[in-house]
């Protein structure tokens, strides 16, 4: 094995973090987009429980947590400075408000997307659930371009693709909500060339296929904008 395998599903918020972290640590990786619905046999024999990200590394370690994949990934490198490493302090606050967002947040956008799509009565209220921590990263960002600071951090990344999901439940209420940094924000990563990297379609990935090389393989300058000129 020349590179790490990963194993991975276009839409799914989790996989999606874990190429984020790949591609924005320069990391490159075999990617096999797979079938859930028909899960490859090599897949399943490193990783039982049969979800995906699954990150296979050259010396036979597995990594099948989202955040352990980008973790590792930046830990290989980090030129953009994800983990704020200037700050040792501030890699156990960001961990923390992703464990948030993954519990707090997500259940609750769980709830919002089932409510939508069986037009179930509680909408509204399960959309106001998601709403409270939406406000407390809306109040971040009316501080300063991202989440943590100026600067694009881990937890800009992780949460990145939930935000999105919530962004397309009901795109006219999101559109007119009362979020305007958090658009702005959303934004301004759809509008990284990475991103179209990270979400382009590939060939679901069967035992004994070729897999496909993924990742950023050209050096990446800190190029970040300003997002607050974004804005309305």
């Amino acid at each position: 094995m020349t590179s790490p395998i990963l194993y991975s599903l276009r839409q799914c918020p989790y996989a999606m973090r874990a190429r984020l972290g790949i591609i924005h640590a320069h990391q490159i990786v075999l990617l096999r987009d797979v079938d859930m619905n028909n899960k490859p046999e090599e897949m399943l024999s490193i990783s039982p429980k049969g979800t995906v990200p699954v990150l296979l590394l050259e010396n036979g370690s597995v990594i099948d947590e989202s955040i352990d994949v980008m973790v590792w990934a930046l830990n290989q490198s980090d030129p953009n400075n994800l983990l704020y490493s200037h700050d040792k302090a501030l890699l156990p606050v960001m961990l923390e408000l992703i464990n948030r967002s993954d519990t707090e947040f997500v259940d609750a956008l769980q709830k919002y997307r089932a409510a939508s799509r069986y037009h179930d009565d509680n909408e509204t209220k399960c959309r106001n659930m998601c709403c409270g921590w939406l406000m407390e990263i809306e109040q971040r960002l009316s501080q300063h371009a991202y989440i943590m600071g100026e600067k694009p951090s881990l937890v800009d990344y992780s949460i990145l693709p939930f935000i999105r999901q919530f962004s397309r439940v009901d795109k006219k209420w999101y559109a007119q909500a009362p979020l305007p940094y958090l658009r702005a924000w959303l934004v301004n990563h759809y509008n990284d060339p990475l991103f179209s990297k990270v979400m382009m379609t590939y060939p679901k990935w069967k035992n004994n296929d070729d897999s496909i090389l993924f990742g950023d393989v050209h050096s990446r300058k800190n190029n970040v904008n300003n997002l607050h000129s974004a804005l309305p």
